[in-house]
């Protein structure tokens, strides 16, 4: 008995240490998150100093400090805080799994590529007329040119998307969290959620800007070291070598495009590409810059580092194509058939790259969660509070007053953004979905309302009611939404019916050309009397013409004078 019990005892002792030394890897991981999300928060608390101390250089609207700061954000802090606010989970996580996927691949990664030529046509196209106009959000434009009923229905699109890009990035660090430290996401997604809420409610804009400093420079060391050591691991190969997916390649992480997926392939490029475009977060900075060419200098920039902290992911995910997880503490099978393709990067980091590198990580992930995190936030804020709440529903609310909305609109889509996060979905789909409304809906109206000056708010809302129509019938695997219309080449995989023709694109320019031709026919229809002026129930020609009114105070315009107003300025 005595010798059995020995022997138990050294059959038990190998497991024990295993045991031990997990739970060592864990309470160290626990601990640098700790310090990480404490830091944070103290940099919050200096940014609200410095966001006080612009406020009493203010003379008025020292609520617009917590939206563009005091527009004299040096060109430095707005690349950092720009490039942090796109490089978050999603955009890191989704591009190591797109790689990382069989089916999908490096030529699927459309993250480093699709954010630089954001960044570029945003700094070519729209910082300058943005910035030489002293706008305070985005939602200005249709303000000013269509009134409050077309930008409160412009408001919706966006904060759908904001509470969607904050779930995906959430769902992101709770994925890694449950890897790497073994925590619960019911329990990491609402501690990183209330961090994240608290310093971008105490400080503003400052806050944001000079958390997502620390936050983007944690993010390019750790994932940078991290990739030595997954090379020197036993169970990985060479990539180029790689053969366990796809036979026809010597670099199978590659992928490749087949013809009948080439429709989908472009439409989701150019959602990631040209749905950024209409994000609040990204006229935030460039109106915070202290003129039109820091803001153009800020994207082109922004534009270059976005790329090149896409690389880390993407070889990541080529790194994990090519290991052998039956020599890891994973084993088989791998990943992408167990369905959890999502998680590449923390699969990695935990059972390809040594423990202490596993922790710096995941301090990477929850980085990325909060630059890009505390922007949705004070996006959806920002808007709401600027062109609802200031400008419809309480006039004349006191400076206080606006400061304590926006707060509490970052709480609550703070606290929508958390719930959805539990969502089981894809984080790539996640990640693209987000983009997907701005790129349909709102992406074409905001080039009309900064360049096209014939537009009006009838064509616009003709415009946007066509968009919205057709993205819904066109279905969303990814919300349960089944379509309506069916375009040429779509495939039903396991009872989900997925669209592979370029269909968003396909909406976006019947938006354009929709503006473009209603806003032509109710111009023609009222500059000629066919549709009388008491039916401009939106004031789109009647503006026009009292402006020119009020320059001519002592000379009466007539009514012929309307009429060729109407026929020529319009």
């Amino acid at each position: 008995m005595r010798q059995r019990f020995i022997g138990q005892e050294e059959n038990l002792l190998p497991s024990t240490l295993v045991s031990l030394a997990s739970m060592s890897v864990h309470a160290a991981g626990l601990v640098a998150v700790g310090v990480f999300y404490v830091v944070i928060l103290l940099t919050g608390i200096l940014a609200l100093r410095k966001s006080k101390e612009v406020e009493k250089k203010c003379i008025g609207k020292k609520s617009e400090v917590a939206i563009v700061g005091g527009r004299d954000m040096i060109v430095v802090i707005g690349v950092f805080t720009m490039t942090a606010t796109w490089v978050g989970g999603g955009y890191i996580m989704g591009t190591a799994e797109a790689v990382y996927s069989p089916a999908q691949g490096l030529i699927w990664a459309f993250g480093p590529v699709s954010y630089f030529l954001n960044f570029l046509i945003a700094g070519l196209f729209f910082a300058k007329p943005m910035r030489s106009k002293h706008y305070v959000t985005m939602l200005d434009p249709f303000q000013h040119r269509y009134g409050q009923f077309f930008t409160t229905a412009i408001l919706l699109p966006a904060l759908f998307s904001d509470i969607l890009w904050v779930a995906c990035i959430l769902a992101a660090l709770g994925g890694t969290m449950s890897i790497i430290l073994d925590i619960s996401a019911t329990i990491s997604i609402p501690i990183s959620a209330a961090v994240s809420i608290s310093y971008t409610v105490l400080g503003g804009l400052y806050a944001v800007a000079y958390t997502d400093v620390i936050q983007l420079s944690f993010i390019f060391v750790s994932l940078w070291l991290s990739i030595p050591f997954m090379f020197l691991s036993p169970a990985v190969t060479d990539p180029s070598q790689t053969t366990n997916f796809n036979q026809s390649n010597s670099f199978p992480w590659v992928g490749e495009v087949k013809l009948e997926d080439a429709g989908k392939w472009t439409d989701d490029f150019f959602v990631l590409a040209l749905g950024g475009l209409a994000c609040q977060a990204l006229f935030q900075r460039i109106l915070a810059a202290s003129s039109s060419a820091q803001a153009q200098v800020t994207c082109f920039a922004a534009g270059g580092f976005a790329f090149i902290m896409g690389i880390p992911s993407v070889i990541i995910g080529a790194v994990a194509a090519s290991a052998d997880w039956n020599q890891t503490g994973y084993g088989l099978p791998p990943p992408y058939e167990r369905g959890e393709a999502g998680n590449i990067l923390p699969l990695a980091l935990s059972y390809i790259a040594p423990t202490w590198v596993s922790v710096l990580g995941i301090g990477a992930l929850a980085a990325a969660v909060m630059s890009s995190m505390d922007s949705a936030l004070l996006s959806s804020g920002s808007m709401f509070t600027q062109n609802i709440y200031k400008t419809t529903l309480r006039k004349q609310a006191s400076e206080r007053e606006l400061k304590w909305v926006i707060r509490i609109s970052v709480l609550l889509v703070g606290l929508a953004g958390t719930c959805l996060a539990f969502n089981k979905s894809s984080i790539l789909s996640l990640w693209v979905l987000a983009n997907d409304t701005l790129y349909c809906v709102i992406a074409p109206q905001l080039t009309c309302a900064v360049h096209l000056r014939s537009g009006n708010c009838y064509g616009a809302i003709s415009g946007y009611v066509i968009a919205l129509l057709l993205r819904v019938l066109s279905g969303e695997p990814a919300l349960g939404i089944p379509p309506v219309l069916l375009f040429p080449g779509w495939r039903e995989e396991d009872g989900v019916i997925t669209q592979y023709f370029p269909f968003r694109t396909l909406i976006v320019f019947i938006s354009l050309a929709v503006v473009v031709f209603m806003s032509w026919l109710f111009q023609l229809a009222f500059s000629r009397q066919l549709i009388p002026q008491s039916w401009d129930v939106f004031d789109a020609f009647k503006k026009k013409v009292e402006a020119i009114e009020e320059e001519r105070t002592t000379i009466p315009i007539s009514k012929d004078e309307k009429k060729y107003v109407l026929n020529t300025a319009l």
